[in-house]
């Protein structure tokens, strides 16, 4: 057995020796792949003979349906919640845009981009704090925690106009949920 002596070099990486690789990329069969695809196909029994799929196939689509059912069910009963809270008598603040909102209601804060949010009740939010800034069109709300934490998010305002009524309407939410203690 050999034993080599002087520093340990590891295998090079295809990128580092071929310019043009694309990890994920896989490269392209043989000439003589194409033929097997080909006979296996020929293999296969015709689309008639398969018959027995077709009860599964219908109960996955009533397992769909069923899905998109409860979720338009659940959409419902959001909505209902939403306008029993506006109903209440108690100012709601909601502003979006394609990617984001920014909530702030008689349960708390609400922040969404895209697919993901984060809730933050009365009860543990420290501070609120609104920057707008001199030049642009992004509205940030930043909620600072009990925790020395801090959580901000963005909106853009469809006009610069926006920005002061979205402030407004903002410290008309804050001051009738958020109770500040005073030490």
């Amino acid at each position: 057995m050999e034993k080599r002596i002087g520093p340990f070099i590891p295998p090079v990486h295809a990128a580092g020796t071929d310019p043009a690789y694309i990890p994920g990329l896989s490269s392209p069969s043989p000439a003589g792949a194409d033929d097997t695809a080909e006979e296996k196909a020929a293999e296969q029994p015709p689309d008639d003979a398969v018959v027995q799929d077709a009860p599964e196939d219908a109960a996955d689509d009533a397992a769909d349906s069923a899905e998109a059912a409860d979720q338009a069910e659940e959409a419902e009963e959001t909505e209902e919640a939403e306008e029993a809270e506006e109903e209440d008598g108690g100012p709601v603040f909601k502003v979006s845009d394609r990617r984001g909102s920014i909530t702030a209601d008689r349960t708390g804060v609400r922040f969404t981009l895209d697919d993901q949010e984060a809730e933050f009740d009365w009860e543990e939010i420290g501070a609120v704090e609104v920057d707008t800034p001199r030049f642009g069109r992004r509205f940030t709300v930043t909620v600072y925690t009990g925790t020395n934490r801090w959580f901000e998010a963005e909106v853009e305002a469809p006009a610069r106009s926006d920005l002061k009524v979205w402030t407004d309407e903002l410290d008309v939410a804050l001051d009738a949920y958020f109770e500040r203690s005073e030490p």
